[in-house]
């Protein structure tokens, strides 16, 4: 078996790492603001993290230009860990804001609101854009294929 590319290696690290603080989320949601709202991030721990390993796994398969392969990695890390981190941290807030549907009944101080709700605009934001170099990277030729990706 070949050695794995640094790069996959750490995103299944990193994965396997979110797994686990999803598991630990899940022993936390009795004690949160809002456990509900608690459920969705020990749910985002576990499914990012799964996420993230599975990334890992196929990294040796994606065709991007070099300097876009650190810009995928870092949007996919940043948007899993930060997805985990601000649903848990509306939990602990008690926030309703960005997310009307867990969120119902409760409401978070101002800042937190403002917070939470930024936070998980970045979320959206690194994971359209890392999902989309995903995607660009598995239907591109690799250099040296003359099998077209379809």
């Amino acid at each position: 078996m070949s050695p794995m590319d640094p790069t996959a290696r750490f995103l299944v690290a990193l994965g396997a790492t979110l797994f686990f603080l999803g598991l630990i989320s899940g022993l936390l949601v009795p004690a949160m603001t809002n456990p509900r709202m608690a459920l969705a991030g020990h749910l985002e721990g576990v499914m990012n993290g799964t996420f993230l390993i599975a990334v890992g796994a196929v990294w040796s398969r994606l065709s991007l230009p070099g300097r876009l392969m650190p810009w995928a990695s870092g949007l996919l890390i940043y948007g899993t860990y930060a997805n985990w981190f601000f649903i848990s941290l509306a939990a602990i807030f008690g926030t309703s804001k960005a997310t009307p549907l867990a969120g119902a009944g409760y409401a978070g101080l101002a800042w937190q609101e403002n917070l939470v709700s930024l936070g998980l605009v970045t979320v959206a934001l690194a994971m359209l854009v890392g999902c989309g170099l995903l995607v660009w990277g598995f239907f591109r030729r690799q250099q040296g294929d003359e099998t077209s990706a379809l």
